[in-house]
């Protein structure tokens, strides 16, 4: 079967591989994958910068297919379920955080970039009926991801104003539209002229150019200060996003894209009473509420570009770039 592999030794890194297809064990099913969607992780570990890199491992933690396999110890109504995987794996019991176990599909084991995936039965949830198979490929580790960083931490409420910086990456897109769909006022920042425009579009109540010197000003001027931010960047500037904050708002960081923090504005957060939190991923808890929540609320999932496996490298290449506005999802 076809599958896109890890290949230190080519020149873009990856390869468009034959290699043979697995039989499940007990406790597994078999996936045949229709839409598989690309995360930073993927690109991360062709660059050689994730834990426990190794070549010739199957990338991709999204996708969404039909089961057309069984192992011993799985219920036989399985075959020919429409499913999504939930790419993590041994999260743990505790709701607080991940266990020492815990991994990601798609690296150490194999991913979904493939035309089939073995995975442990209990990864696997049914598709929403309202989505497609390339929309449901791009909610699984963004979506929980999302999900986690403005529910269970965010405590997001109707009526709020919440800031989503970076808006067009996989999680910043569904952090955006679970918090519209939860009634709140959104902002969003982006150093994007055509995503900004977007946001706007799709129900923003601002977009702000987080390039421009005061943007920060602009953003508390604008909302009146914000109850809840979404992160992914941390870096040098993260005190302009305490800027902007109410009294007692919440700062919800999943990434930490332009690097550490070399200064904190420390005064700020404890007058203020200001929460600083970091969040990755999420428990099975976290994915079958997110699953919930989507189908309840029909979100589709905004795609940027669907590319065939043979043009894997444009579709990584796109990513990498970051031209993408929402998921980028591969088909075999």
């Amino acid at each position: 079967m076809k599958a896109i592999t890890l290949d230190s030794a080519s020149p873009s890194k990856l390869y468009l591989n034959e290699v043979q297809e697995g039989k499940c064990k007990n406790g597994e099913v078999k996936i045949s994958i229709r839409a598989a969607a690309l995360n930073h992780r993927d690109e991360w570990c062709r660059k050689g910068l994730y834990p426990n890199i190794q070549d010739g491992i199957t990338l991709g933690s999204d996708g969404a297919g039909v089961v057309e396999e069984v192992g011993d110890g799985v219920d036989l109504g399985w075959l020919g379920k429409q499913v999504i995987i939930n790419p993590a794996i041994h999260w743990g019991s505790d709701q607080k955080a991940q266990g020492k176990d815990f991994e990601i599909l798609g690296m150490p084991r194999n991913g979904t970039l493939a035309e089939k995936v073995i995975v442990p039965a209990d990864r696997i949830v049914l598709k929403p009926e309202h989505l497609s198979f390339e929309t449901a490929a791009a909610l699984p580790l963004a979506g929980v991801t999302a999900y986690r960083a403005l529910f269970y931490h965010g405590l997001v409420k109707s009526g709020e104003k919440v800031l989503v910086t970076g808006f067009g990456g996989g999680v910043a897109q569904f952090a955006f539209q679970f918090a519209l769909a939860t009634g709140a006022k959104v902002f969003v920042s982006s150093s994007s002229e055509a995503k900004r425009s977007t946001a706007l579009k799709l129900g923003a109540e601002a977009a702000f150019d987080y390039k421009e010197k005061e943007w920060a000003e602009e953003a508390l001027q604008s909302s009146g200060g914000i109850d809840l931010i979404i992160d992914s960047a941390a870096g040098n500037t993260f005190n302009n996003l305490l800027h902007v904050l109410n009294p007692g708002g919440r700062l919800i960081f999943y990434g930490a894209t332009r690097g550490n923090i070399n200064e904190l504005n420390a005064r700020k957060i404890f007058w203020n009473q200001l929460k600083i939190q970091g969040t990755t991923m999420g428990s099975d808890q976290d994915f079958e509420e997110m699953i919930q929540f989507v189908s309840q609320h029909e979100i589709n999932p905004i795609l940027d570009q669907v590319f065939p496996f043979e043009k894997f490298e444009s579709a990584f290449d796109r990513m990498r770039d970051g031209k993408q506005l929402g998921k980028i999802v591969l088909v075999p």
